[in-house]
This record gives C-alpha cells, structure tokens and sequence, in this order.
C-alpha cells in the first residue's frame, strides 16, 4: 500500500510542477469585464460632474471597445452619450467604428413612427397615397432643397406615395424658424418651394407653437439633421438621398 501513496504522490508533485498555476490558483477576472470593473449610476454623475451641465446619467453598459464604460447621459429631451475607462480618469467623446465597417454605410436605425403627430405636416404628392414617407425639413438646409426636388420626381411617377414635410429649423440657420413658423401658419406647400428658391418669406401670421414642439420630438426621436426622411416601418435615413436610391431603400426588407 506504502508503495502505491509514495507513486501517487510522485505523480502529483509532477503534475503540480508542470502546472505551477493550478498549485496556486486563486480568484481571479474571467471573461467578463464586470467582475473586476464596477461603476454606479450615482458615481458616474459625480466624475462626469452632471449637475454643473442640468444632466444626469441615464444608462451604464460596457462599451463594444473593451476598457471603456458606454454612458448615456439625458440633457432636457436630448441624449448624449461618452465613454470613460475603467480607471475613471479619461472621458472619450465620439463614434466607433468596426475596422470590417469601414466604406459601408451605416445601418439605419428605427423610430417609433406613432410618437410624431402628423396634423401641422405638409402633404406632397396624394394626401391618400398608401405610403406616407415622413421627413423632418429646415427650409434653409441646402441638402433639404436638393430632396425636396428628388421628392418632386418621385410623386409625378408615383401616385402611391407621398410625403408628409415636419418643418425643423435647425439653429445653425439663423433664419430658418421664422420662415418654417410663417409656411406653417399658411399650412403652404408653395412658401415652403419659395424658401427653396431662395425667395423672401412673409413674416410669420401666427405663434406656430408646433415648430418647438418638433424641434423637441426631433431630439427625442435621436435626429440630430435635416433631411431626416423616416419610411413608413420606421426606419430612419439621416441626410439626402436621390429618388433611386430611396425608392431600392424603401423596397428592400424591413428591419
């Protein structure tokens, strides 16, 4: 029996010596960054110092690049959202981009279509077309203008399809408020093909309180430009496409 513990012995401090680690092992991270990196909602208002910008954090998650925090802070109706390392010194502002993601375009993202009320909305095309293309227009965006005639090929060919225009004055266009309060205060399709041509818009006959509001859904819904055209199903095109190209877009799957 001596004989058989002293070769079991042997062949453990031999399995123990080829495998100095296991002789050792203790606790230790696995695979998931969570179980050594830690972060409260509460703390990250505290490093971020929210309070002195009227934020707060909304979400925590780990972001797709490893050693960093994704957070979502909520400013008013807007969300921003930055990265901070696991360390909690640096913050990151900006996008990332998978290195397989470069040359192809963005995946478009999807909006709640029943969150914005039609009544104040500019029709082109048939009012009792079966699709209904929403786009959210600043009459001084020169990417708006250059839609808006693409639009104009699309509902001559097609009588199945208009578009519903929800004036959005961006800031940056000093102009562009007083003349989306004064096309809506007409509900006129014809100011709206004037501000296009660059033409003098009448002063505003009414408070047009509806612009506000889409300037605020326009945050909420996570639209930062204009054009910002929104397909039936939600999807949601950021920017200025030509009328063949919306028109593969619309055809194609639904996300």
């Amino acid at each position: 029996m001596l004989k058989y513990l002293n070769i079991t012995f042997c062949l453990v401090v031999l399995f123990l010596s080829a495998n100095p680690a296991r002789a050792f092992q203790g606790p230790g991270c696995a695979a998931d960054c969570k179980d050594c990196h830690s972060i409260s909602m509460d703390e990250a208002d505290k490093i971020l110092k929210t309070a002195q910008f009227e934020a707060k954090v909304k979400d925590i998650k780990i972001s797709p690049v490893k050693g960093l925090w994704e957070v979502e802070l909520a400013k008013g109706s807007e969300t921003i959202t930055v990265y901070l390392d696991f360390a909690k010194k640096y913050l990151v502002r900006g996008q990332f981009l998978p290195v397989a993601d470069i040359g192809k375009p963005a995946p478009l993202t999807k909006v709640d279509t029943k969150k914005i009320p039609l009544s104040d909305a500019l029709v082109l095309g048939n009012k009792d077309a079966k699709t209904k293309i929403i786009v959210f227009d600043d009459p001084d965006c020169p990417f708006c203008k250059k839609l808006h005639e693409e639009i104009r090929k699309i509902i001559e060919k097609n009588k199945d399809i208009s578009f519903l225009i929800k004036l959005y004055p961006l800031p940056i266009h000093k102009e562009a408020y007083d003349k989306s309060k004064a096309i809506l205060c007409e509900k006129s399709v014809k100011l709206l093909d004037d501000a296009f041509a660059g033409k003098v818009l009448p002063k505003p006959k009414c408070a047009a309180k509806e612009i506000d509001e889409n300037i605020k859904l326009a945050g909420e819904l996570g639209i930062r430009g204009t054009p910002a055209i929104i397909l039936p199903d939600g999807r949601l095109i950021p920017g200025y496409v030509d009328a063949d190209t919306l028109l593969k877009i619309l055809e194609s799957p639904p996300l």
